[in-house]
């Protein structure tokens, strides 16, 4: 397994632990989820993840799927969401890593979400 393959699934992983400390951000790391800026540098990702609400309705994150392209890591993932116990909704996760290979540090993160439908069919972009 490589460093940068190591990065990405760190990340996916601190989604469910809430580590975000665990995370190799790089100093000036960004994030956009569908086009809009939700990260902003390495350390507010990392307290993002770690005490961020958002990620505290992951319940469980499954059928994953990694490959690494150049200076990409492109990941696949359902992660499920509810509260108080209960699955309310999966959604389909794609997220393109920027993570060099000579410095295996996450720069860049791209997300797009979408919801699973009823009949468990993943729309695709």
């Amino acid at each position: 397994m490589t460093a940068q393959l190591d990065a990405a699934r760190t990340y996916v992983a601190a989604l469910l632990s809430h580590d975000g400390d665990s995370v190799p951000y790089a100093p000036d790391a960004v994030r956009y989820e569908v086009g809009l800026k939700t990260g902003f540098s390495g350390n507010h990702l990392r307290r993002s993840l770690s005490r961020g609400p958002q990620f505290r309705v992951i319940c469980d994150i499954r059928e994953e799927s990694y490959r690494v392209e150049g200076d990409e890591v492109v990941a696949d993932y359902l992660i499920d969401a509810g509260l108080f116990g209960r699955k309310l909704v999966t959604a389909h996760v794609h997220e393109t890593f920027l993570i060099p290979a000579d410095d295996p540090r996450i720069h860049r993160i791209d997300a797009k979400i979408r919801l699973v439908g009823r009949d468990n069919l993943i729309r695709r972009e």
